[in-house]
């Protein structure tokens, strides 16, 4: 396991207080090549490990990892600006993702034909050095994510962090080598876009997995293919919640706010377009708003904060222009709609916006057809089941979907035909390690989690096995 660099530093920052942490090593390109190469090597012998053993290793480190949730959580929450009840949530998800794998993986395997006397099989074998590149927004759980199948099926790793959420990367590193895994198997170089662009490029890299946005992946996948690199891309979302006029309205509301405001709102496949049936608009709108207004926002590690800090100020000043752009084009702000200033000092070099209700809004309007990554809600009416999901699926995107209604022939039917790849009926978000997680359309291609995310880390070898005399039609 590797973690050096000696490149210039980077600020890891306390996101609720903007106060720098500690400065950690940026990776340079040379970096880089250390880290593939230190995996290319490891590689050599690492894939002949038996898969059991591979789980038994992935299985440690998910007891590791659980025994110290809550210093990975602190961690993660620094990091992240996030609520430490969210980063306790994150680390589990990390934990089960690497069980859930690690218990499974001895069972993949490939197929056995017979042809009469003679028979064919295959094999599922690994694909070499992946490389793997993380968001900002759940560092610790998409680590884990990657880190699973990537390892379980005997392939080695180097593993972009993202420059804003540098630490429980890092210190998940360390706890592989606790587990067992041998050196150079995971190696982390963090550092900003250049570094990823140097992992995407290299010729020894036989796989990207990337999770982040649009614009980003199709960069990735551009360079990717001039080297045939697989890819896997899970990428951004403006995802449809469908909520029709015979729900429980308690349960509606609480979806549309599970939809919408973990980890203020920057997640990928938030349900951000919901679509509510005209008839029960009204009283949806003001449960809603009542709700949202009673968010606490402060300071992240506090017990009952549901709202904690953006990330940088960049995606802040992003945020807050969709919004003066989403009242200008004619949205009504229902509630929050700007910047909250905390009452405690401490946090005063902190970001912190909001969480937004938008009534009138419209499928036109920029705020509904681009992704903000911010606690921003748009509310939209509809009257019939053909229509919304006509407009449900007018987007560029298609990674997750959801549907409110206690009529489950209706659920069914409607899921059925939105086109996303990671659906909920009557919750959302809900995306357990055991079924596969990804996107139709420009959110991506290929899953995650699940047994069939083993399918992405590793290729299929055929052979024939002739028991008899070889056909041959030459003298």
């Amino acid at each position: 396991v590797s973690t050096q660099s000696t490149g210039n530093g980077l600020d890891a920052v306390n996101k609720a207080t903007g106060k720098v942490v500690m400065t950690s090593p940026s990776a340079t390109d040379a970096d880089v090549d250390k880290a593939v190469q230190s995996a290319k090597a490891a590689y050599t012998t690492f894939r002949d490990m038996p898969a059991s053993q591979r789980g038994q290793l992935l299985l440690k480190a998910a007891s590791l990892l659980e025994e110290r949730a809550a210093d990975f959580a602190h961690l993660e929450t620094l990091d992240t600006g996030k609520p430490y009840y969210e980063s306790e949530f994150d680390v589990g998800t990390g934990v089960e993702a690497l069980r859930f794998i690690g218990g499974i993986v001895q069972n993949y395997h490939g197929n056995h034909y017979d042809v009469g006397g003679s028979f064919a099989y295959t094999s599922r074998e690994p694909l070499g050095v992946i490389g793997g590149i993380g968001p900002w927004n759940y560092p610790l759980q998409t680590a884990c994510w990657k880190i699973a199948p990537a390892l379980a099926c005997g392939n080695s790793l180097v593993y972009k962090c993202s420059e804003y959420t540098p630490l429980s990367t890092v210190a998940l590193a360390a706890l592989l080598k606790e587990a067992g895994f041998p050196p150079g198997v995971f190696n982390v170089v963090a550092g900003d876009g250049a570094v990823g662009a140097a992992l995407t490029t290299h010729d020894s890299i036989s796989k990207l997995s990337f999770t982040g946005s649009v614009p980003t992946g199709k960069r990735i996948m551009s360079k990717a293919s001039e080297t045939l690199k697989k890819v896997t891309l899970e990428l951004g979302g403006k995802s449809p919640l469908i909520i029709f006029d015979d729900v429980n309205m308690k349960n509606a509301v609480s979806t549309a706010m599970l939809a919408n405001f973990f980890s203020q709102g920057a997640v990928c496949s938030n349900g951000t377009r919901v679509f509510v049936q005209r008839t029960i608009l009204e009283e949806f709108t003001t449960q809603l708003v009542e709700r949202t207004k009673k968010l606490k926002i402060g300071n992240p590690m506090e017990d009952g904060v549901k709202v904690g800090a953006t990330i940088c100020k960049m995606q802040y000043d992003k945020i807050l222009q969709y919004l003066d752009v989403a009242r200008e084009e004619g949205a009504q702000v229902l509630c929050g709609g700007g910047p909250v200033t905390p009452d405690h000092p401490d946090l005063a070099g902190g970001l912190y916006i909001a969480p937004t209700v938008l009534g009138g809004c419209t499928d036109d309007m920029t705020v509904v057809r681009e992704e903000v990554f911010g606690p921003v809600l748009s509310i939209l009416v509809f009257d019939t089941e053909e229509e919304v999901i006509q407009r449900a699926n007018d987007t560029e995107f298609g990674l997750a979907a959801a549907v409110c209604t206690q009529n489950l022939s209706r659920a069914y039917r409607v899921i059925s035909k939105l086109e996303a790849g990671s659906c909920n009926i009557n919750t959302y978000n809900a995306y357990p390690e055991y079924i596969p997680f990804g996107g139709y359309k420009n959110s991506g291609m290929g899953r995650e989690l699940g047994e069939e995310c083993l399918n992405y880390y590793s290729q299929t070898k055929s052979v024939y096995v002739e028991t008899g005399d070889p056909w041959c039609p030459f003298e």
